[in-house]
């Protein structure tokens, strides 16, 4: 059974256990599925001041806290107790194109010519971790929810925002693979 657990599950299985997530939550307690909204509910808990923003009662969204506190707990679980021995494995021409670039360690899930603490007070870690940090932020809040809320959520309670939102998130992620990231990378 823990054998099974450390690779890789199909697309179609792991798929299928995200979309039974949203009609569960609205069945138990008539709840959407979201994860960006859990940061203001754990400001409003924590930072009692005058920001309207943040008045409101967010102990009813307290489930939302304790399900993305699932999600941490899930993620380290399966980082550390739960790791895939076996390498990652990127098609060939992924590989070379990366190494064309600088990125030569390609076995793991974040390649450490752009995630480690030494690209951190880099130009490149400045673009990657501060630049695009507040680019990531900026948009949820702009767009009025995250690419789960938007595109599982959203999209199967028939939401045109969500379509419209899910659409832009697929044009920006083409055009950053495409035309900016190449750029970024050579930093």
């Amino acid at each position: 059974m823990l054998d099974t657990l450390k690779h890789p599950w199909p697309w179609y299985v792991a798929g299928t256990l995200i979309g039974l997530t949203v009609p569960y939550l609205l069945l138990v307690g008539n709840k959407t599925f979201g994860i960006s909204s859990s940061l203001r509910h754990l400001c409003a808990a924590c930072i009692p001041g005058d920001v309207k923003f943040f008045k409101y009662d967010w102990k009813k969204e307290a489930w939302n806290l304790f399900f993305v506190g699932g999600i941490a707990l899930g993620a380290f679980i399966g980082a550390t107790l739960l790791a895939d021995p076996e390498p990652v494995q990127l098609a060939a021409p992924t590989a070379e194109y990366l190494a064309s670039k600088g990125i030569t360690d390609t076995s793991r899930l974040m390649p450490p010519e752009i995630f480690s603490w030494s690209n951190l007070f880099s130009l490149r870690g400045l673009v990657f971790f501060v630049i695009g940090g507040f680019m990531v932020g900026f948009g949820t809040r702009y767009a009025g929810g995250c690419t789960s809320g938007h595109a599982i959520m959203g999209l199967s309670s028939l939401q045109w925002p969500s379509l419209v939102a899910t659409v832009m998130f697929m044009v920006g992620g083409i055009a950053m693979t495409w035309f900016i990231l190449p750029y970024l990378l050579t930093l």
